[in-house]
Order: structure tokens, then C-alpha cells, then sequence
């Protein structure tokens, strides 16, 4: 399969689980709600009205935040290659790249299967924090600091699994070892994403 078809399908299944997940799970309902206290009749009117006028959008935004996201980290990936003195072409790392994003589609499979089996009571703010398999699910979000809350929710099996596909892939592709693949990733994504960590970290600080 062609780069364009690995895209296609990953848009294809992200936006399928995802509908699925907040018809599962009510999320509409619960968002309205939340805000049932805080506004006043007239105003829900026009937040309901404004969400069904927009409510195609996320059709459009998620295949480009997916093709923006994957393109960005094929970049970074082949910046890694060259600093390791490793060619491989861009299609091939950005192929490696749409690949290792299939695991993330269980993120929502499994938090949908969590609040629909067994945290069956729930607020909108618990969908909001929750992260499978990651350490906020360990502390806790209930009095943490704001901008402590993404870099724990980052902290999760499904990020190393992804780590590790990206190594043996590359490993792979360059006929390396899956070790040879993950000092690539570490030194590449690794360090572009704690950068980001500390950006959001940073942002999320200064608005709170």
C-alpha cells in the first residue's frame, strides 16, 4: 500500500472509533450539561445552535491535524537520520510514521470500553483527563496543577509502544537493529517531544 492509502485508512478509522466513542459514551450530552449551570437558557440555545452548525468540522480538522502531525514527525525522523549519518528517503519515514500511528486508535478504544464497562458514572471532566495506561490514571487529576496534567497524560504505554514501532521500523528500513531505530527516535521525536511538553507546560502555566 501506498503512503496515501495508510493515510486514508488511519483518517478513515480515527474518525469512525472516534464517532462511535462519543455516541457510546454521551459526550454531547454531558457537554451541554456542563454548562447548564453556568449559562443561562438563551445562551445554551446558541452554544447548541453554533454546535450544529459546526458540527462537520471535525471531518475537515482531523485528516488535516493528522497529516500536519505525521508530516512534522517524519521531518524530525529524517533530521535524526542525517545527524546518524543514515539516507532514507522522506515517503519511506513518513510510511514508518503513518504505521506506528495505528496504535493510538486503541487510546480511544480502550477509554471507551473503560467508561462504558466499568467507570460507568462519569463527568465530562473525567473524559477529559483520562488517558489509558498512562500516570495521571496512577495520581490522579483531583488537585493537580493544571499544567502538571498533560505531561502526566504523555506519560503512557501506548506513547513507548509507539516509540518502539518507530525504532523497529526504522531499524528495519535501514537494515539496523530495533536499538540502532530507538536512539534515532530518542534523539529526534524524544527530544521534540519533551520540547513540546514544556511548551504546552509553559502555555497552560501562563493562561492558568
Amino acid at each position: 500500500m501506498s503512503n496515501k492509502y495508510y493515510l486514508m485508512f488511519l483518517i478513515a478509522l480515527t474518525l469512525l472509533i472516534g464517532f462511535f466513542s462519543e455516541l457510546i459514551l454521551n459526550t454531547e450530552i454531558l457537554f451541554l450539561n456542563s454548562l447548564t449551570e453556568s449559562l443561562t437558557y438563551d445562551q445554551l440555545q446558541e452554544v447548541i445552535e453554533f454546535k450544529d452548525k459546526w458540527k462537520y468540522t471535525g471531518y475537515i480538522v482531523v485528516p488535516i491535524l493528522l497529516l500536519i502531525k505525521t508530516s512534522i514527525i517524519a521531518a524530525i525522523l529524517d533530521a535524526g537520520c542525517f545527524f546518524f549519518g543514515k539516507e532514507i528517503k522522506y515517503k519511506k519515514l513518513f510510511n514508518i510514521v503513518v504505521k506506528a500511528e495505528f496504535v493510538f486508535l486503541l487510546v480511544i478504544v480502550f477509554k471507551t470500553a473503560w467508561f462504558y464497562f466499568f467507570q460507568t458514572n462519569y463527568t465530562l471532566e473525567d473524559l477529559q483527563y483520562f488517558y489509558p495506561l498512562s500516570a495521571i490514571n496512577i495520581i490522579g487529576y483531583e488537585g493537580l496543577q493544571p499544567w502538571f496534567i498533560y505531561p502526566f497524560q504523555v506519560l503512557n504505554l501506548f506513547e513507548f509502544a509507539y516509540w518502539f514501532i518507530l525504532a523497529y521500523l526504522l531499524g528495519k528500513e535501514l537494515k539496523e537493529t530495533t536499538d540502532k531505530g530507538l536512539s534515532i527516535v530518542a534523539s529526534s521525536y524524544g527530544v521534540s517531544l519533551l520540547i513540546w511538553v514544556v511548551g504546552v507546560m509553559f502555555f497552560t502555566l501562563n493562561m492558568s
